[in-house]
Formats: C-alpha cells, structure tokens, sequence
C-alpha cells in the first residue's frame, strides 16, 4: 500500500506515537508522518505509508493553518501552558485594535525565534532536552525566517484571544503568541493549538485512528485515503515521449524536445511527471544554457 492518509492527532500523543500505531493497525513497517505537533495539540497530521513516504518532505513543506488559544498576561519559559510562568502583568487595557496593530506587524516573511522547549537541535542536541539538563546557556537562538500569510482574530474575551493563522513550514505558532505578548507590553502565552489544514488536507475531512482500523477491517483504506498523485495536483505536470521514460527513471536530464506535453510556466519547479500511460512521479525542472530539463525528483 502506497497511501497517505489525513490522520485526526488527539491531545497527549506525540507524532512519533501516532506513526506507531498507524504501523500496528495497518501492518507495515514504512511510515512517516509529515510535520510534528506538540503532544497538547490536535488536528491535521498527514501519515505516509509505503511508497508514499517518499513525499513526506514535499508534505512538509506545504503551507498550514492553525486555529490558537492564547492568555495575554502570563508569559511562561516554554511559550505554552505546559511550562512554568514567568511573569503576570494585567492585560486589561488592551483592545482589539491593539492586538490587530500588534499582528498586523507579523504579517509576511519575519524573521522569528523558536522557543528553547523545542525539539529543534543544537550540535545534536534537541533544544528541550539541554535546557531541561540545566544546559540552556549552551543555547544561542537564531532567528529563521518564516511567512506569515494571513492572521486573524476569531474571539476576544481578555485574558483570552482565539486566532487562525495561515504560515510557512517552519513557523512556532507559540513564538507568535510569546512575541504577541511583547509586542503588546503584557507577556502571553498559548493555551491550545488546532491545525486545521497542511497542503490539500483539511480537519474535516480527517479520521481518527479508531476510524484507521474499522476501514482496515471493512476493507475501505483506499476510498479514505490519497494517492501520491493527489498530493502532487497543485504542480504543472509533464507528460515524456516514450523513448524518455526509462532515462527518467535511472536519474537523467531530459530536455523538453523529448516532452510530449506539458503546462509549465515561468516559475515551475518541481512538476508532475508522467508517461502515455500515467503518473510515475515528480521531477526537479532545471533551465540551463537556454535549455528546459527536467531530472527525476522522486519516482515511484
């Protein structure tokens, strides 16, 4: 079975523990998830199976969409409700339109510091685990840039803001409240975190892994699941004369006189590939020395 299946992840397993049951219940070693969530956090995790974990990493780099619970007046070491508190400062005099002025200024690509609890590494060492050891000097924290693409606020009942954002890969949505809270004078911290959506996978539209193993055993894991191909339907794709197909598959470049058809534009990348007889896989376009080519990116 090469599937990926739109995983609901409930509050208290990690990602690793959803990819172990999903191992279990479907009997295949080769699965990956697509974007760890905190242990606290629900929603949206895509799980690759087989051959599929081959775009895992495309998955990853999807766009996403939170749905955040956050407190202003508390700030606490680890950005969230699971740490220790810091400081309490009284948040009343906020408005609305102070918090929209303070989100507005992290629209767009920003440059933004992950929290110390992470799982991010320093010479090897996960972030939470050297901090937890008494090791946090060790850490310098560097800023990565990431895109804020939409942020808006759902309710506001002080202390607590509900807000959906729209991000890049990479992006803390702990940082935003944490810098949220600096930005208006008052400290803040996140009390509960949704992801709605990554790429084409949406909450509703999510199983549960209870879900999982009653389709396992009605024999209905390919109707509640995506192809390979789904995954990819955003991307131009490119259709290979024959006589292009197997030096595809060992690696090649192949340039676009040996295209059958295709819909690239200016700005393509990766694309879709395939042969007369369907999809095959994905491939990295390459313009070099006036000339259009394309190499295989993953085949399958």
């Amino acid at each position: 079975m090469d599937r990926i299946f739109n995983i609901y992840k409930p509050a208290g397993m990690t990602s690793h523990d959803v990819v172990y049951k999903v191992r279990k219940i479907l009997g295949i070693k080769k699965v990956g998830h697509t974007g760890t969530l905190d242990p606290d956090a629900v929603g949206v995790l895509p799980i690759c199976v087989g051959r599929a974990t081959k775009v895992c990493d495309l998955i990853l780099n999807k766009d996403k969409t939170y749905v955040c619970d956050m407190v202003l007046g508390i700030e606490t070491d680890t950005y969230d409700s699971s740490g220790q508190i810091l400081e309490v400062r009284d948040p009343s005099g906020i408005g609305e339109e102070d918090l929209i002025r303070a989100m507005n200024s992290q629209l767009g690509p920003i440059d933004q510091l992950p929290p110390k609890y992470s799982a991010l590494k320093v010479n090897g060492k996960r972030m939470c685990d050297l901090v937890r050891a008494g090791k946090g000097d060790q850490i310098k924290l560097v800023a990565r840039r990431v895109i804020i693409k939409k942020i808006d606020i759902l309710s506001m009942d002080l202390p607590k803001v509900t807000f959906e954002v729209e991000c890049s890969k990479g992006t803390y949505v702990r940082s935003i409240c944490h810098d949220l809270g600096q930005l208006l004078g008052v400290g803040a911290h996140m009390t509960g975190l949704i992801r709605s959506k990554t790429g084409i996978f949406e909450i509703d539209k999510a199983i549960s892994l209870e879900d999982l193993e009653r389709f396992r055993d009605e024999n209905k894991l390919e109707e509640n699941s995506w192809s390979v191909e789904d995954v990819l339907s955003d991307l131009p794709y490119i259709v290979l004369k024959d006589n292009a197909v197997k030096y595809y598959s060992n690696g090649g470049k192949i340039e676009d006189r040996r295209f059958d058809d295709h819909n690239l534009g200016e700005d393509s990348d990766l694309v879709r590939v395939y042969s007369k007889d369907g999809f095959i896989g994905s491939g990295q376009l390459i313009r070099q020395d006036g000339l259009l080519m394309v190499k295989s990116h993953k085949f399958f």
